[in-house]
């Protein structure tokens, strides 16, 4: 595999991922329900986090490997946090 074909196939990931965004983004301020919402924010958080790794890819730099993973957790936790209080009405016992 030569560099170019790799070079274009990150770029076509990174614009189909930018593209995915449109759609969460919508649903995020158009969703009838709250769980749509708390859907779309996790949407956008996978898709944010899987352009920033191709854009690692892209770039060769480990930096923004750990920025990836640290939005991981953060979006993780948010999203659990989100549904408990869509569940209990509260986060904290």
């Amino acid at each position: 595999m030569n560099a170019s074909f790799t070079d274009t196939a990150l770029l076509a990931a990174q614009v189909l991922l930018g593209v995915a965004l449109l759609p969460a983004f919508v649903r995020l301020v158009l969703g009838p329900r709250a769980q749509d919402r708390v859907l779309a924010l996790d949407t956008l958080y996978v898709v944010a986090m899987l352009s920033i790794l191709v854009h690692g890819l892209r770039t060769d730099s480990p930096y923004y490997f750990e920025s990836a993973l640290v939005i991981a957790a953060l979006g993780f936790a948010s999203t659990a946090a989100a549904a408990r209080f869509l569940l209990r009405g509260e986060v904290i016992e």
